[in-house]
């Protein structure tokens, strides 16, 4: 469903970001995590949205079935000029396939879960994504609906959880503020020196989502063959709290082909064992 160049050929082309000044140059664009919002509800916010990345130099604007469809005229008038991130707004119909190339995912929530996941601040946070991005990681942030942010299911799909320490009597937040926080952190972060690895060892990078996705399915499915999820009820807790594990697990590319491997293997001898039985009945 890709609409649009590439963000940094769109960047390359913009032209002026200020109201004040329309001669300036844009932010100079450096590397920065994705900015999914998933079902936004109005262009106007995903306007505001694209001018506080604009403000701190991210560009990769990814939106999640927008509720009233995309492009939206609606979203250039709030985005005061912002016109290279708008233009290279990246359109996916579910979340999935939205970080489906992301190797590491942070999800912001203001509500209390019921996660094992890992949770910090913004500062924290953008640490981490800062020295993730310098390691050449694909990293993103998620940003949940207008009025009920994400489900659980959503958050599941994360590696850790990002949450903003407001005053909890009036801990609701426009989107567009959010993600201002959020880009003001990582710009901060950026300034506080060199966080690249310090060790000349290669590390391997994490799994996209996407194989982490099918190391899921496979699971899932061989579980299921073998009359795991009993009760029927507790399937989705069940499925929910092995997601939880395996991407608290921070797998990479090989570890998780060696786990499908495994998962093959003994899906294979269980197979053996089941035609055994059946030709000595």
């Amino acid at each position: 469903m890709r609409q649009a160049e590439s963000p940094t050929d769109v960047a390359k082309e913009a032209c002026s970001l200020s109201e004040t000044t329309p001669q300036q140059d844009p932010v100079a664009v450096g590397a920065g995590p994705a900015i999914v919002l998933v079902e936004p509800q109005l262009g106007e916010n995903i306007g505001m949205v694209a001018r506080a990345m604009a403000n701190f130099g991210l560009i990769d604007l990814r939106l999640v079935n927008p509720r009233d469809g995309w492009p939206n005229e609606k979203t250039r008038a709030t985005a005061s000029r912002a016109d290279h991130v708008v233009d290279a707004v990246r359109l996916f119909a579910t979340l999935e396939e939205a970080i489906a190339d992301l190797n590491f995912v942070m999800a912001t929530t203001a509500r209390a879960r019921d996660s094992f996941k890992p949770v910090r601040g913004p500062e924290a946070a953008a640490v981490d994504l800062t020295r993730r991005a310098a390691e050449g990681q694909g990293t993103g942030i998620l940003f949940g609906r207008e009025r009920w942010g994400l489900t659980n299911e959503e958050v599941g799909l994360a590696d850790e959880i990002v949450t903003f320490p407001v005053d909890p009597r009036f801990a609701s937040l426009n989107i567009a503020q959010a993600v201002l926080l959020m880009s003001y952190a990582l710009q901060a972060a950026g300034r506080e020196g060199d966080l690249s690895p310090r060790f000349e060892a290669k590390v391997p990078e994490p799994a996209t989502k996407e194989d982490l996705f099918r190391l899921f399915r496979h699971l899932e499915a061989s579980l299921d063959r073998a009359g795991y999820f009993f009760p029927e009820p507790k399937r989705e807790v069940m499925t929910q709290n092995i997601r939880t594990m395996l991407t608290k697990a921070n797998l990479s590319e090989p570890e998780v082909h060696t786990l499908r491997g495994v998962i093959k293997a003994f899906d294979y001898e269980a197979a053996q064992l089941r035609k055994k039985l059946g030709d000595a009945s």
